[in-house]
């Protein structure tokens, strides 16, 4: 909602500000406009989304490409798949396939062909048969989610060509936080892959019930008896009432589904499926910190010069709003709402070791990246993601917010119902892995 008021005197100013409202300054004809603001208007200043250059592993590849410090390889099979995923270090063990069409080659996608799906912490490559281009998004510290695609035709150099537009109209808007995020969709899709919207659809997080999620996905891995959507078609006469839960359900491989030659793996891993599941909402959260508090900052710098006070002088207003910034990213990455599990999850890739693997241990050898898959995801519940260039590149005052948070949860002086799914084995272990690593605390 647009609100917009005409002060004349400075005390009225102030006393706007301390009413709790998250607001912008704009002088209008001498007067002071106070606006709220926009949380996807991320082309305007501070942010300025397309008119910033990134910096993240793909323009860092770009650079290696242009000067003949690496190169991709190209294959009749794949194109450039495997070299770029080799190149970005993102584990060919993460492949996860979805069938609906939700993805902007649309027309190459159907149950019998799906996209192929790959990521690391930071990267996500999208793969299509026969497809034109890869698809790209990865994690910008500075820009959130930036997307590019990589033509499959055989190049001298090959060259990643940035999507400011077609991408935003899915990926920037309130599915995602109203940043430039990711979004992972629950559909019931037909046998061509064209979702049934009429029928419902879900966004998936680590809050999501399990029967909701992985509709239009394949899924391999034994998840007991604890169902889900994946590996279904439905007609447009079906709905979540009429699923047959008992199909579809732990498979070991797609060989019987699919033709699984044309992709790397003959799986699509559920493991690999909940990581990414909580990773692409977890993505979003970082960015909407990210770009409110810049926001606040950059208003509270117009109105300190406006109202003649010194650089840095610090509104209530600007507080409460660092504080929304940041406390729903607090909330995600320590699992607050995440539903449990009912039945051990166990996938049929080597996804978990590899994922396992990568991140970095305490002197116990405690990792934030091991997983649980018992009774929920990780054994320790707090994201790995704080180790991510985008978490550490936080605004100070966001950064400063988040790790007192963060000592006042863990050390157990916040029992507040939010965290009360942290048990004092969790706080102490969680508090002791982030100390040891020098993340977050």
């Amino acid at each position: 909602m647009q609100v917009t008021r005409f002060m004349r005197g400075r005390r009225d100013v102030n006393r706007f500000l301390k009413s709790g409202f998250s607001i912008g300054i704009l002088i209008v004809s001498g007067l002071w406009q106070i606006c709220s603001l926009q949380a996807d208007d991320f082309d305007r200043e501070p942010i300025l989304y397309r008119d910033t250059a990134p910096i993240n592993p793909i323009s860092k590849l770009e650079n290696d490409l242009k000067s003949g410090k690496k190169s991709l390889d190209y294959t009749n099979a794949r194109g450039y798949l495997a070299s770029l995923l080799k190149a970005l270090d993102v584990p060919q063990d993460s492949q996860t396939l979805v069938f609906s069409k939700t993805s902007l080659q649309r027309e190459r996608i159907s149950a019998d062909s799906p996209r192929a799906l790959y990521f690391n912490d930071d990267v996500y490559i999208g793969y299509c048969q026969n497809g034109e281009v890869l698809e790209i998004s990865v994690a910008d510290p500075n820009l959130g989610t930036v997307f590019y695609t990589l033509d499959q035709e055989r190049a001298e150099k090959p060259a990643f060509t940035r999507q400011t537009d077609a991408c935003l109209l899915c990926h920037g808007g309130s599915q995602t936080q109203s940043v430039p995020g990711h979004l992972m969709r629950s559909v019931f899709a037909d046998a061509d892959g064209q979702p049934l919207l009429a029928s419902g659809s879900f966004r998936s997080d680590h809050t999501s019930p399990f029967e909701e999620r992985f509709g239009g996905w394949y899924v391999t891995g034994d998840t007991g008896d604890q169902y889900h959507l994946g590996n279904k078609i439905f007609t447009k006469r079906q709905s979540y009432k009429d699923v047959d839960w008992s199909r579809g359900m732990n498979l070991k491989t797609l060989d019987r589904l699919i033709d699984t030659s044309p992709y790397l793996q003959n799986s699509s891993d559920v493991v690999a499926l909940m990581v990414l599941t909580h990773q692409s909402e977890m993505h979003n959260r970082i960015t909407r910190a990210n770009f409110l508090t810049r926001q606040a900052l950059h208003y509270e710098e117009a109105l300190n010069k406006g109202l003649g006070e010194p650089p840095g002088h610090r509104w209530p207003s600007t507080t409460a709003r660092i504080k929304s910034a940041c406390e729903p990213l607090l909330e995600y990455m320590l699992f607050s709402e995440e539903l449990p599990l009912k039945s051990e999850v166990k996938g049929t890739s080597t996804f978990a070791r590899t994922f396992a693997d990568r991140g970095p241990r305490d002197r116990k050898g405690r990792s934030l990246r091991e997983l649980d898959l018992k009774t929920r995801l990780f054994k320790y519940p707090c994201s790995y993601l704080i180790e991510s260039d985008s978490f550490k590149q936080l605004p100070k005052e966001a950064s400063d917010y988040i790790q007192k948070r963060l000592v006042e949860i863990l050390n157990g002086k916040d029992r507040s119902d939010k965290f009360k799914h942290l048990s004092e084995s969790d706080r102490k272990n969680i508090l002791e892995i982030l100390s040891d690593t020098k993340t977050g605390t």
